[in-house]
Protein backbone atom coordinates (compact mmCIF):
# COMPACT_ATOMS: atom_id res chain seq x y z
CA UNK A 1 0.00 0.00 0.00
CA UNK A 2 1.31 3.59 -0.70
CA UNK A 3 1.46 5.94 2.01
CA UNK A 4 -0.57 8.88 2.19
CA UNK A 5 1.08 11.77 3.15
CA UNK A 6 -0.45 13.53 5.72
CA UNK A 7 -0.27 17.40 5.82
CA UNK A 8 -0.78 19.63 9.05
CA UNK A 9 -4.12 20.92 9.88
CA UNK A 10 -3.32 24.13 8.81
CA UNK A 11 -2.55 23.39 5.37
CA UNK A 12 -5.65 20.61 4.59
CA UNK A 13 -9.35 21.39 3.20
CA UNK A 14 -11.39 19.05 5.05
CA UNK A 15 -15.09 18.11 3.88
CA UNK A 16 -17.49 16.76 7.02
CA UNK A 17 -20.63 15.59 6.25
CA UNK A 18 -23.38 16.54 9.34
CA UNK A 19 -21.64 19.83 9.92
CA UNK A 20 -24.14 21.45 11.87
CA UNK A 21 -24.57 19.57 14.93
CA UNK A 22 -22.69 17.36 17.27
CA UNK A 23 -19.76 15.98 16.52
CA UNK A 24 -19.23 17.70 12.79
CA UNK A 25 -20.00 20.96 14.55
CA UNK A 26 -17.60 20.45 17.14
CA UNK A 27 -14.69 19.45 14.28
CA UNK A 28 -15.59 21.91 12.09
CA UNK A 29 -15.19 25.21 14.81
CA UNK A 30 -11.68 22.99 15.96
CA UNK A 31 -10.53 22.61 12.37
CA UNK A 32 -10.77 25.95 11.48
CA UNK A 33 -9.62 27.60 14.61
CA UNK A 34 -6.27 25.04 13.30
CA UNK A 35 -6.11 26.96 10.25
CA UNK A 36 -7.54 24.48 8.05
CA UNK A 37 -9.81 25.78 5.38
CA UNK A 38 -13.47 23.96 5.69
CA UNK A 39 -16.07 22.56 3.58
CA UNK A 40 -19.46 22.16 5.16
CA UNK A 41 -22.08 19.77 3.96
CA UNK A 42 -25.83 18.97 5.76
CA UNK A 43 -29.36 19.06 4.76
CA UNK A 44 -30.49 22.51 6.76
CA UNK A 45 -29.32 25.48 4.43
CA UNK A 46 -30.34 28.07 7.86
CA UNK A 47 -27.75 26.44 9.95
CA UNK A 48 -24.71 25.85 7.21
CA UNK A 49 -25.27 29.35 6.32
CA UNK A 50 -25.04 30.58 9.63
CA UNK A 51 -22.17 28.51 10.63
CA UNK A 52 -20.21 29.34 6.99
CA UNK A 53 -20.13 33.02 8.68
CA UNK A 54 -19.22 32.21 11.97
CA UNK A 55 -16.39 30.60 10.88
CA UNK A 56 -15.49 33.07 8.13
CA UNK A 57 -15.75 35.83 10.70
CA UNK A 58 -12.68 34.38 12.60
CA UNK A 59 -10.46 34.64 9.72
CA UNK A 60 -11.05 31.04 8.59
CA UNK A 61 -11.38 30.04 5.10
CA UNK A 62 -15.09 28.35 5.12
CA UNK A 63 -17.40 27.29 2.39
CA UNK A 64 -20.70 24.78 2.79
CA UNK A 65 -23.09 23.12 0.04
CA UNK A 66 -26.80 21.06 0.88
CA UNK A 67 -26.58 17.49 0.12
CA UNK A 68 -28.31 14.53 1.97
CA UNK A 69 -25.89 12.25 2.29
CA UNK A 70 -27.90 9.04 1.03
CA UNK A 71 -27.97 10.76 -2.55
CA UNK A 72 -24.95 9.83 -4.09
CA UNK A 73 -25.13 12.41 -7.11
CA UNK A 74 -25.82 15.13 -4.37
CA UNK A 75 -22.57 14.27 -2.92
CA UNK A 76 -20.23 14.06 -5.78
CA UNK A 77 -21.84 17.65 -6.66
CA UNK A 78 -20.88 18.91 -3.17
CA UNK A 79 -17.12 17.53 -4.02
CA UNK A 80 -16.82 18.92 -6.85
CA UNK A 81 -18.27 22.09 -5.75
CA UNK A 82 -14.95 22.17 -3.01
CA UNK A 83 -12.90 21.13 -6.09
CA UNK A 84 -13.66 24.96 -7.65
CA UNK A 85 -13.21 26.56 -4.63
CA UNK A 86 -10.33 24.88 -2.69
CA UNK A 87 -8.84 22.84 -5.79
CA UNK A 88 -9.57 19.76 -4.05
CA UNK A 89 -9.77 18.27 -0.74
CA UNK A 90 -7.44 16.56 1.73
CA UNK A 91 -9.35 14.90 4.15
CA UNK A 92 -13.02 13.53 4.07
CA UNK A 93 -14.91 13.25 7.26
CA UNK A 94 -18.04 10.84 6.80
CA UNK A 95 -20.61 12.22 10.23
CA UNK A 96 -23.90 12.50 9.23
CA UNK A 97 -26.39 10.15 11.07
CA UNK A 98 -29.74 9.82 12.82
CA UNK A 99 -30.96 7.56 15.09
CA UNK A 100 -33.82 5.65 16.91
CA UNK A 101 -35.09 5.15 20.43
CA UNK A 102 -37.77 2.05 20.26
CA UNK A 103 -37.94 -1.87 19.91
CA UNK A 104 -36.97 -3.11 16.87
CA UNK A 105 -40.60 -5.10 16.28
CA UNK A 106 -41.92 -1.44 17.23
CA UNK A 107 -39.95 0.39 14.09
CA UNK A 108 -41.67 0.60 10.59
CA UNK A 109 -39.30 -0.72 7.97
CA UNK A 110 -39.52 2.28 6.32
CA UNK A 111 -37.98 3.82 8.93
CA UNK A 112 -35.43 1.14 8.89
CA UNK A 113 -34.46 1.43 5.82
CA UNK A 114 -34.44 5.37 6.63
CA UNK A 115 -31.95 5.39 9.03
CA UNK A 116 -29.42 2.62 7.27
CA UNK A 117 -29.70 5.13 4.06
CA UNK A 118 -28.47 8.41 6.20
CA UNK A 119 -25.99 6.13 8.63
CA UNK A 120 -24.64 3.57 6.35
CA UNK A 121 -25.44 4.47 2.35
CA UNK A 122 -24.36 7.93 3.56
CA UNK A 123 -21.10 6.14 4.88
CA UNK A 124 -20.76 4.28 1.50
CA UNK A 125 -21.42 6.84 -0.82
CA UNK A 126 -19.68 9.77 1.36
CA UNK A 127 -16.33 7.24 1.47
CA UNK A 128 -16.43 6.07 -2.48
CA UNK A 129 -16.62 9.91 -3.98
CA UNK A 130 -13.56 10.64 -1.56
CA UNK A 131 -12.18 7.82 -2.77
CA UNK A 132 -12.24 8.14 -6.11
CA UNK A 133 -10.62 12.15 -5.79
CA UNK A 134 -7.70 11.02 -3.15
CA UNK A 135 -6.35 8.18 -5.51
CA UNK A 136 -5.52 10.41 -8.23
CA UNK A 137 -3.59 13.13 -5.82
CA UNK A 138 -0.09 12.35 -5.46
CA UNK A 139 -0.12 12.70 -1.43
CA UNK A 140 -3.42 11.23 -0.91
CA UNK A 141 -5.41 11.85 1.71
CA UNK A 142 -7.26 10.73 5.09
CA UNK A 143 -11.19 9.58 5.15
CA UNK A 144 -12.75 9.04 8.41
CA UNK A 145 -15.83 7.17 9.30
CA UNK A 146 -17.51 8.33 12.61
CA UNK A 147 -18.65 4.36 13.50
CA UNK A 148 -19.89 4.13 17.58
CA UNK A 149 -18.85 1.82 20.47
CA UNK A 150 -22.62 -0.14 19.63
CA UNK A 151 -20.62 -1.51 16.74
CA UNK A 152 -19.11 -3.45 19.38
CA UNK A 153 -21.49 -3.98 21.91
CA UNK A 154 -25.46 -3.24 20.06
CA UNK A 155 -27.86 -1.53 23.15
CA UNK A 156 -31.52 -2.67 23.00
CA UNK A 157 -33.45 0.14 22.26
CA UNK A 158 -31.36 1.28 20.23
CA UNK A 159 -30.83 -2.03 18.13
CA UNK A 160 -31.67 -0.56 14.57
CA UNK A 161 -29.15 2.19 15.00
CA UNK A 162 -26.12 -0.78 16.24
CA UNK A 163 -27.02 -2.41 13.68
CA UNK A 164 -26.35 0.23 10.99
CA UNK A 165 -22.92 1.01 13.07
CA UNK A 166 -21.88 -2.58 12.58
CA UNK A 167 -22.60 -2.30 9.38
CA UNK A 168 -20.50 0.86 8.97
CA UNK A 169 -17.73 -1.11 10.71
CA UNK A 170 -17.64 -4.07 8.52
CA UNK A 171 -17.56 -2.23 5.32
CA UNK A 172 -14.72 0.72 6.81
CA UNK A 173 -12.43 -3.02 7.18
CA UNK A 174 -13.53 -4.46 4.12
CA UNK A 175 -13.09 -0.52 2.04
CA UNK A 176 -9.52 -0.55 3.82
CA UNK A 177 -8.37 -4.13 2.34
CA UNK A 178 -9.52 -2.81 -0.65
CA UNK A 179 -7.51 0.46 -0.67
CA UNK A 180 -4.57 -1.18 0.38
CA UNK A 181 -4.39 -3.80 -2.39
CA UNK A 182 -4.99 -1.18 -5.01
CA UNK A 183 -2.45 0.10 -3.16
CA UNK A 184 -3.99 4.16 -3.11
CA UNK A 185 -2.19 6.51 -1.10
CA UNK A 186 -5.52 6.36 1.35
CA UNK A 187 -5.49 6.71 4.69
CA UNK A 188 -8.99 4.70 6.22
CA UNK A 189 -9.79 5.52 10.28
CA UNK A 190 -12.95 4.52 12.09
CA UNK A 191 -13.85 6.69 15.01
CA UNK A 192 -15.78 4.44 17.61
CA UNK A 193 -17.53 7.22 20.02
CA UNK A 194 -19.30 6.33 23.29
CA UNK A 195 -21.89 8.38 24.97
CA UNK A 196 -21.33 11.74 23.93
CA UNK A 197 -22.82 15.39 24.96
CA UNK A 198 -24.65 16.04 21.93
CA UNK A 199 -28.36 16.64 21.32
CA UNK A 200 -28.20 12.99 19.66
CA UNK A 201 -30.98 11.66 21.94
CA UNK A 202 -33.18 15.02 21.08
CA UNK A 203 -32.53 14.72 17.27
CA UNK A 204 -33.66 10.78 17.53
CA UNK A 205 -37.21 9.05 16.64
CA UNK A 206 -38.62 8.40 19.89
CA UNK A 207 -40.66 5.11 19.96
CA UNK A 208 -40.46 4.52 23.65
CA UNK A 209 -43.14 6.70 25.05
CA UNK A 210 -40.63 8.27 27.57
CA UNK A 211 -37.49 11.00 27.35
CA UNK A 212 -34.50 9.14 26.64
CA UNK A 213 -30.68 10.40 27.17
CA UNK A 214 -27.53 9.04 26.78
CA UNK A 215 -26.61 6.66 29.96
CA UNK A 216 -23.16 7.42 31.98
CA UNK A 217 -20.22 8.04 31.66
CA UNK A 218 -21.16 10.97 28.81
CA UNK A 219 -17.89 12.44 27.31
CA UNK A 220 -17.57 16.25 26.16
CA UNK A 221 -17.98 16.33 22.35
CA UNK A 222 -14.61 18.26 21.68
CA UNK A 223 -13.21 14.62 22.67
CA UNK A 224 -14.33 12.94 19.73
CA UNK A 225 -13.63 15.82 17.56
CA UNK A 226 -10.17 16.36 18.73
CA UNK A 227 -9.80 12.60 18.12
CA UNK A 228 -10.77 12.95 14.28
CA UNK A 229 -8.90 15.82 13.76
CA UNK A 230 -6.25 14.04 15.26
CA UNK A 231 -6.49 10.74 12.67
CA UNK A 232 -6.45 13.68 9.66
CA UNK A 233 -3.09 14.26 10.74
CA UNK A 234 -1.85 10.50 11.59
CA UNK A 235 -3.35 7.22 9.72
CA UNK A 236 -4.77 5.24 12.94
CA UNK A 237 -6.90 1.83 11.43
CA UNK A 238 -10.00 2.00 14.75
CA UNK A 239 -9.70 4.17 17.82
CA UNK A 240 -12.18 4.15 20.31
CA UNK A 241 -13.03 7.35 22.21
CA UNK A 242 -14.57 6.79 25.86
CA UNK A 243 -13.67 4.07 28.18
CA UNK A 244 -16.70 3.45 29.76
CA UNK A 245 -18.04 2.25 25.90
CA UNK A 246 -15.03 0.37 25.74
CA UNK A 247 -15.35 -1.58 28.69
CA UNK A 248 -18.81 -2.35 28.20
CA UNK A 249 -18.07 -3.74 24.92
CA UNK A 250 -15.11 -5.93 26.37
CA UNK A 251 -17.32 -7.11 28.66
CA UNK A 252 -20.00 -8.09 25.43
CA UNK A 253 -17.35 -9.54 23.61
CA UNK A 254 -15.58 -11.74 26.64
CA UNK A 255 -19.10 -12.75 28.13
CA UNK A 256 -22.26 -12.13 25.57
CA UNK A 257 -23.84 -15.12 28.04
CA UNK A 258 -23.53 -12.86 30.95
CA UNK A 259 -23.38 -9.31 29.30
CA UNK A 260 -26.82 -9.70 27.32
CA UNK A 261 -29.35 -10.35 29.82
CA UNK A 262 -27.68 -7.63 32.10
CA UNK A 263 -28.51 -5.10 29.11
CA UNK A 264 -31.51 -6.17 28.39
CA UNK A 265 -32.75 -5.77 31.94
CA UNK A 266 -30.91 -2.58 33.18
CA UNK A 267 -30.55 -0.64 29.58
CA UNK A 268 -33.69 0.65 28.98
CA UNK A 269 -34.08 2.05 32.75
CA UNK A 270 -30.54 3.36 32.41
CA UNK A 271 -31.54 5.38 29.25
CA UNK A 272 -34.56 6.68 30.93
CA UNK A 273 -34.60 10.85 31.14
CA UNK A 274 -36.91 11.19 34.25
CA UNK A 275 -35.81 14.96 34.07
CA UNK A 276 -37.40 15.78 30.37
CA UNK A 277 -40.96 15.92 28.88
CA UNK A 278 -41.68 13.39 25.91
CA UNK A 279 -40.98 14.66 22.83
CA UNK A 280 -41.93 12.37 19.88
CA UNK A 281 -42.22 14.18 16.94
CA UNK A 282 -39.08 16.17 16.97
CA UNK A 283 -36.68 14.17 15.36
CA UNK A 284 -33.87 14.28 12.11
CA UNK A 285 -34.72 11.22 10.23
CA UNK A 286 -37.12 12.28 7.46
CA UNK A 287 -36.14 16.11 7.68
CA UNK A 288 -33.75 18.63 9.09
CA UNK A 289 -33.40 19.87 12.75
CA UNK A 290 -32.61 23.74 12.43
CA UNK A 291 -32.83 24.28 16.54
CA UNK A 292 -29.32 26.34 16.44
CA UNK A 293 -25.92 25.47 16.23
CA UNK A 294 -25.65 22.60 19.33
CA UNK A 295 -22.39 21.37 19.90
CA UNK A 296 -23.88 19.86 23.07
CA UNK A 297 -26.59 19.57 25.21
CA UNK A 298 -24.63 20.08 29.21
CA UNK A 299 -25.14 16.49 30.84
CA UNK A 300 -25.00 16.80 35.02
CA UNK A 301 -21.49 15.13 34.75
CA UNK A 302 -19.82 15.29 31.43
CA UNK A 303 -16.09 13.85 31.20
CA UNK A 304 -13.67 16.23 29.26
CA UNK A 305 -10.84 13.40 29.02
CA UNK A 306 -10.46 10.11 27.14
CA UNK A 307 -7.33 8.65 28.69
CA UNK A 308 -8.14 5.50 26.12
CA UNK A 309 -8.21 7.57 23.20
CA UNK A 310 -5.14 9.51 24.70
CA UNK A 311 -3.29 6.34 25.34
CA UNK A 312 -4.25 5.32 21.23
CA UNK A 313 -3.23 8.54 20.23
CA UNK A 314 0.36 8.42 22.02
CA UNK A 315 1.53 4.86 22.88
CA UNK A 316 4.76 5.84 23.47
CA UNK A 317 4.64 8.45 25.38
CA UNK A 318 2.04 6.79 27.59
CA UNK A 319 4.44 3.44 27.74
CA UNK A 320 6.99 6.28 29.02
CA UNK A 321 4.57 7.98 31.80
CA UNK A 322 3.26 4.25 32.98
CA UNK A 323 7.27 3.45 33.46
CA UNK A 324 8.17 6.62 35.34
CA UNK A 325 5.14 5.97 37.86
CA UNK A 326 6.45 2.77 37.95
CA UNK A 327 9.59 3.73 39.24
CA UNK A 328 8.31 6.41 41.65
CA UNK A 329 6.05 3.29 43.10
CA UNK A 330 8.87 0.92 43.43
CA UNK A 331 11.41 3.93 45.04
CA UNK A 332 8.69 5.30 47.30
CA UNK A 333 7.83 1.32 48.67
CA UNK A 334 11.74 0.75 49.07
CA UNK A 335 12.35 4.11 51.37
CA UNK A 336 9.72 3.80 53.20
CA UNK A 337 10.21 0.62 54.70
CA UNK A 338 11.81 0.00 58.07
CA UNK A 339 15.58 0.13 57.22
CA UNK A 340 14.36 3.76 55.29
CA UNK A 341 17.35 5.23 53.15
CA UNK A 342 19.33 2.29 53.66
CA UNK A 343 16.98 -0.23 52.13
CA UNK A 344 18.86 0.24 48.84
CA UNK A 345 22.56 -0.86 50.42
CA UNK A 346 20.59 -3.73 52.47
CA UNK A 347 18.36 -4.92 49.30
CA UNK A 348 22.02 -4.85 47.28
CA UNK A 349 23.82 -6.80 50.08
CA UNK A 350 20.65 -9.56 50.04
CA UNK A 351 21.28 -9.90 46.45
CA UNK A 352 25.05 -9.95 46.42
CA UNK A 353 25.93 -13.78 46.41
CA UNK A 354 29.18 -13.88 47.74
CA UNK A 355 27.05 -12.55 51.08
CA UNK A 356 24.88 -15.79 50.60
CA UNK A 357 28.05 -17.70 51.66
CA UNK A 358 30.18 -17.60 54.99
CA UNK A 359 33.61 -18.57 53.40
CA UNK A 360 36.17 -17.97 56.39
CA UNK A 361 33.50 -20.35 57.73
CA UNK A 362 33.36 -22.76 55.05
CA UNK A 363 37.35 -22.73 54.41
CA UNK A 364 38.18 -23.86 58.50
CA UNK A 365 35.25 -26.86 58.15
CA UNK A 366 37.19 -27.69 54.99
CA UNK A 367 40.61 -27.95 56.91
CA UNK A 368 38.88 -29.58 59.77
CA UNK A 369 37.41 -32.67 57.71
CA UNK A 370 40.56 -32.68 55.43
CA UNK A 371 42.79 -33.19 59.11
CA UNK A 372 39.95 -35.65 60.44
CA UNK A 373 40.35 -37.45 56.77
CA UNK A 374 44.36 -37.84 56.90
CA UNK A 375 44.25 -39.38 60.77
CA UNK A 376 41.59 -41.68 60.12
CA UNK A 377 43.90 -42.85 57.01
CA UNK A 378 46.72 -43.07 59.29
CA UNK A 379 45.46 -45.02 61.23
CA UNK A 380 43.82 -47.15 59.07
CA UNK A 381 46.79 -47.79 57.87
CA UNK A 382 48.03 -48.79 61.19
CA UNK A 383 45.75 -51.05 61.76
CA UNK A 384 46.19 -52.88 58.07
CA UNK A 385 49.88 -53.32 59.30
CA UNK A 386 49.15 -54.86 62.55
CA UNK A 387 46.37 -57.46 60.95
CA UNK A 388 49.03 -58.44 58.18
CA UNK A 389 51.46 -59.18 60.89
CA UNK A 390 49.15 -61.32 62.31
CA UNK A 391 47.77 -62.91 59.90
CA UNK A 392 51.47 -64.07 58.81
CA UNK A 393 51.89 -65.41 61.77
CA UNK A 394 48.74 -67.39 62.40
CA UNK A 395 49.16 -69.23 58.65
CA UNK A 396 52.05 -70.16 59.54
CA UNK A 397 51.24 -72.06 62.69
CA UNK A 398 48.36 -73.95 60.89
CA UNK A 399 50.62 -74.96 58.09
CA UNK A 400 53.19 -76.47 60.62
CA UNK A 401 49.74 -78.14 62.62
CA UNK A 402 48.34 -79.43 59.02
CA UNK A 403 51.61 -80.94 57.50
CA UNK A 404 52.13 -83.08 60.65
CA UNK A 405 48.37 -83.91 60.78
CA UNK A 406 48.90 -85.00 57.11
CA UNK A 407 51.45 -87.15 57.68
CA UNK A 408 50.24 -88.79 60.66
CA UNK A 409 47.19 -89.64 58.94
CA UNK A 410 49.20 -91.04 55.78
CA UNK A 411 50.56 -93.38 58.09
CA UNK A 412 47.88 -94.62 59.84
CA UNK A 413 45.74 -95.10 57.28
CA UNK A 414 48.44 -96.27 54.45
CA UNK A 415 48.50 -100.01 55.50
CA UNK A 416 44.18 -100.48 56.04
CA UNK A 417 44.28 -98.94 52.13
CA UNK A 418 47.12 -101.66 50.96
CA UNK A 419 45.33 -104.21 52.79
CA UNK A 420 41.68 -103.57 50.96
CA UNK A 421 43.79 -102.90 47.60
CA UNK A 422 45.33 -106.85 48.11
CA UNK A 423 42.13 -108.33 49.38
CA UNK A 424 40.46 -106.78 45.76
CA UNK A 425 43.05 -108.02 43.79
CA UNK A 426 42.59 -111.52 45.07
CA UNK A 427 38.97 -111.49 44.36
CA UNK A 428 39.44 -110.04 40.98
CA UNK A 429 41.91 -113.39 39.62
CA UNK A 430 39.42 -115.82 41.92
CA UNK A 431 36.12 -114.32 39.67
CA UNK A 432 38.27 -113.87 36.50
CA UNK A 433 37.55 -117.13 35.09
CA UNK A 434 34.28 -117.27 36.29
CA UNK A 435 33.22 -113.64 34.68
CA UNK A 436 34.97 -114.65 31.14
CA UNK A 437 32.34 -117.79 31.11
CA UNK A 438 29.40 -115.69 31.44
CA UNK A 439 30.36 -112.88 29.28
CA UNK A 440 30.66 -115.79 26.69
CA UNK A 441 27.42 -117.46 27.00
CA UNK A 442 25.81 -113.87 27.06
CA UNK A 443 27.38 -113.29 23.62
CA UNK A 444 26.27 -117.05 21.94
CA UNK A 445 23.27 -116.49 23.29
CA UNK A 446 22.76 -112.72 21.54
CA UNK A 447 24.24 -113.96 18.58
CA UNK A 448 21.45 -116.65 18.05
CA UNK A 449 18.96 -114.32 18.54
CA UNK A 450 19.82 -112.11 16.27
CA UNK A 451 20.22 -115.14 13.46
CA UNK A 452 16.35 -116.14 14.56
CA UNK A 453 15.37 -112.48 13.79
CA UNK A 454 17.19 -112.18 11.05
CA UNK A 455 15.28 -115.77 9.91
CA UNK A 456 11.83 -114.23 10.12
CA UNK A 457 12.66 -111.15 7.86
CA UNK A 458 11.14 -111.69 3.88
CA UNK A 459 14.84 -110.80 2.75
CA UNK A 460 16.71 -112.30 4.96
CA UNK A 461 20.53 -114.11 4.04
CA UNK A 462 20.27 -116.80 6.02
CA UNK A 463 17.22 -118.20 4.17
CA UNK A 464 18.86 -117.52 0.77
CA UNK A 465 22.26 -119.26 1.74
CA UNK A 466 19.57 -122.16 3.29
CA UNK A 467 18.05 -122.15 -0.55
CA UNK A 468 21.36 -122.38 -2.41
Amino acid sequence: MTKAHLKPLNKQVIVITGATSGIGLAVARRAAKAGANVFLIARGEKDLRALCEELQATGARAAWAIADVADFDALSEAADKCQRLFGGFDTWVNNAGVSIFGPIRETTLEDQRRLFETNYWGVVNGSLVAAERLRTRPWGGAIINVGSILSDAPMPVQGVYSASKHAVKGFTNALRMEIMRDQAPISLSLVKPAALDTPYSRHARNLTGYAVHNPQPVYATHVAADTVLYCAVHPIREITVGGGGRLIASLYNALPGVAEPLLARFAPSLMRDKGSAYAPDDDGLYDPTEDGLDEEVHYPMVRQFSALAEVRKHPGIAAGVLAVLAGVGLATLLLNQRTGPTRYESLRGRLNPRGWVDADGLRGRFEDLAESVRRGVAEAGDRAHDLTDDARDRGGRWLKQTQKSSRKALKKHGRTARRYAEDAGDYAKTHAKEGGALIALATIAAAIGAAALDARRPDSRLRNIGRF
